[in-house]
């Protein structure tokens, strides 16, 4: 079956490391979370808040584990009461299972953008 896993993460700065690297953890932790291997991995949308410009989240999942998956980038419209500083994704997967069992991933500050999914 086909799925589709969110997730969120919050960092510190428009700093390219620090995006690079929660986009990184973010990624490691919906795969790890719901058991996805890299090969189950269909294709991965990234959005930014739109305080995020200093590099493309995608470009962390690259780097020899995701090379081969479709990726796009895009920003979040700028609501006035949004969480700043949010890298988002939404991945689609093949997997068995249902969707009551995925695990959604939202880390650090965008925790309070799902609470209701970060108990699970």
């Amino acid at each position: 079956m086909i799925r589709a896993i969110r997730g969120a993460t919050q960092v510190d700065a428009d700093d390219p490391a620090l995006v690079v690297a929660a986009t990184k953890e973010l990624m490691a932790e919906l795969l790890d979370r719901n058991g996805v291997d890299a090969e189950d991995v269909i294709s991965l949308l990234f959005t930014t808040t739109p305080d995020l410009r200093s590099t493309f989240p995608a470009a962390a999942a690259r780097g020899g584990w995701l090379d081969d998956v479709p990726m796009m980038c895009a920003t979040e419209i700028a609501v006035p009461t949004g969480l700043a500083r949010v890298v988002r994704v939404m991945a689609h997967v093949e997997t068995p299972l249902p969707r009551s069992e995925i695990r959604h991933v939202y880390l650090h500050g965008a925790s309070a953008l799902r609470p209701d999914l970060v108990a699970r």
